[in-house]
């Protein structure tokens, strides 16, 4: 016998977060396994997607390993960041405890999904972010 218990003072409020800046991994699809920061969220959906999504930037390529007896230019191309931008189902990523500040609604404009230049484009401006950003040691994650 399976009894319903219905509490009659209990508050049901979600917390929100899958906010901007929250580091991700996708589980689905060419990206999988990869991680991955939201850009911007869309909790109830849109227009064009009935259903809960972001849009985030992620790496595709990872950097390599670099060792003290690599050259300069050896380190350099080593370091190098393969950025994507894609739009993702809340279903098919899986949220981490961190976060990362770095403003990345500059660089992704909103009609990204919809235009191949400005999708390029973003694309370019996230790879000298995170590019920069691992140079410089500041990524926990």
């Amino acid at each position: 016998l399976v009894r319903a218990v219905v509490c009659t003072n209990c508050t049901d409020i979600m917390v929100k977060f899958l906010k901007p800046g929250k580091v991700v991994i996708i589980t689905a699809g060419r990206f999988a396994g990869r991680k991955a920061v939201i850009v911007k969220n869309h909790d109830d959906g849109s227009a064009d997607r009935h259903f809960g999504h972001c849009l985030v930037a992620g790496i595709a390529k990872y950097p390599l390993r670099i060792t003290k007896d690599m050259g300069e230019k050896r380190r350099a191309k080593r370091s190098r960041v393969k950025p994507f931008v894609k739009v993702v189902n809340y279903n098919h990523m899986m949220p981490t405890r961190y976060a990362i500040d770095v403003d990345l609604k500059n660089a992704v404009p909103a009609d990204v999904t919809s235009n191949p230049s400005a999708k390029q484009a973003a694309r370019k401006d996230v790879k000298k972010i995170f590019q920069e950003r691992y140079v410089s040691g500041k990524n926990k994650w």
